[in-house]
């Protein structure tokens, strides 16, 4: 088996779900009596399809998982990781507006791993500049998170592993 990850860490907005959370729905959210999660205007909010099973995923090869996102609107993002029932997949969570180099230099010391045994996905190119210069393998996710841009990430994440 190739080797994996100590900690997958994932953004949320164009990532985990189709939008700003901060921007582009209504909170708070709740879950309505359809079982759809809606936000205040009613409105239906929703994952990325595939997003359960990479997580479901990662949790069955045994590797940790974190949420890092600059949102400001963090309570909301709270409530929809906990309302997609994702906040079980989430060993850590930092949620804050700022620099994702932050969210990452927190996790190293709350986890102990080293930024070369990490793993990012993320949509936004600045994100990925500014977390690769750490050492972590980053990936961006173009179109949300799938298991094809997982399985690609994993093995971009092996090759570095196995050097030059």
């Amino acid at each position: 088996m190739a080797r994996l990850p100590k900690l997958a860490v994932f953004d949320l907005d164009y990532t985990l779900w189709p939008f700003w959370v901060d921007t582009h729905v209504d909170p708070p959210f709740h879950r309505s009596s359809d079982g759809a999660v809606r936000d205040r205007r009613g409105r239906a909010v929703r994952l990325y399809p595939e997003v359960p099973d990479v997580l479901q995923r990662l949790r069955d090869l045994d590797v940790p998982m974190a949420a890092a996102s600059r949102t400001g609107e963090i309570e909301g993002a709270n409530q929809l990781l906990e309302l997609f029932d994702l906040d079980r997949y989430f060993a850590h969570r930092e949620i804050y507006p700022g620099s994702k180099v932050t969210h990452f230099e927190r996790l190293q010391r709350k986890t102990g791993v080293v930024f070369s045994q990490m793993i990012f996905f993320d949509d936004e190119k600045r994100n990925i500049v500014d977390v690769s210069k750490l050492g972590v393998t980053c990936i961006h996710v173009q179109n949300g998170m799938s298991l094809q841009t997982l399985t690609e990430g994993l093995e971009t994440f092996a090759k570095a592993q196995a050097g030059p």
